[in-house]
């Protein structure tokens, strides 16, 4: 028996040949590391490109009949991304589940280490390696007050509590709604602006494009972003500093 990040054990055997997951950047991450044990993953789980393995549906809807007819040695859940409920029903089921807690990028290096080291049984890859190097290394701080719009109509920001509110933290500008007390808060268009300098638009979960955001913000700096920089934990954090600060840094030049 091992605990995953919620402390509950989970039984496993001697290296899991045939895995299952339910959250797409730990998707990437392990086909990306040990592709051999992936037998399905999600309907949102689109990278690497031409990903082929069997689709569970939705994270939020996994079919889970399906998942315990594949017999899995081991599903992997995230406790944001995907439901209790569907956790407790392929338990029930006997299917061992692996459950990762993710709010902060220092969490998110060290549950992929347990993921690989302790569930999957393999070697740290050399991308994580590689992406805590790069996020270890200090920003220079700014008092440049950002925030990262996730949705419209209603309009919804990055809040307190996660992962991208932290990894925005970390590229040396302030998240402006980071003292919110909800982690996802619906904010109106006023307050977006008057309490921003500067508005990340990612591309998902809500598609922004530069005909779709941008107009509605016209009293702020706004700047289209790739979502999966911004909230992807996984080989996604090698490259994704580098492009953020480079975007930020352009937002404040026009």
């Amino acid at each position: 028996m091992t605990d995953d990040d919620l402390g509950a054990a989970v039984a496993l055997p001697a290296r899991p040949a045939r895995v299952v997951s339910l959250v797409p950047s730990i998707t990437e991450s392990i086909a990306l590391t040990c592709a051999d044990v992936l037998v399905a993953a999600t309907d949102w789980c689109t990278h690497p490109a031409g990903l082929d393995v069997v689709r569970m549906r939705g994270t939020k809807n996994p079919d889970c009949r399906a998942i315990i007819d594949l017999a899995p040695d081991l599903v992997v859940a995230n406790m944001e991304e995907n439901r209790e409920i569907d956790v407790r029903r392929l338990r029930g089921a006997g299917v061992p589940v692996w459950v990762t807690r993710i709010e902060t990028l220092d969490e998110a290096f060290t549950s992929l280490r347990r993921l690989f080291t302790l569930a999957l049984q393999v070697e740290i890859p050399p991308w994580l390696l590689e992406a805590e190097a790069i996020w270890t290394a200090p920003a220079t701080p700014t008092t440049a007050r950002v925030g990262v719009a996730i949705w419209r109509d209603p309009w919804m920001v990055v809040g307190s509590s996660t992962f991208t509110g932290d990894l925005v933290s970390r590229l040396g500008v302030v998240n402006a709604f980071a003292d919110h007390p909800d982690r996802y808060p619906a904010v109106s268009l006023g307050e977006l602006q008057d309490e921003t300098d500067l508005v990340l638009l990612p591309d998902e979960p809500y598609v922004f494009t530069a005909d779709d955001g941008p107009e509605a913000l016209p009293r702020v700096r706004t700047e289209l972003v790739s979502g999966r920089d911004l909230t992807w934990y996984g080989p996604s954090l090698v490259e994704a500093r580098g492009r953020l600060t480079t975007a930020i840094a352009g937002a404040f030049r026009t």
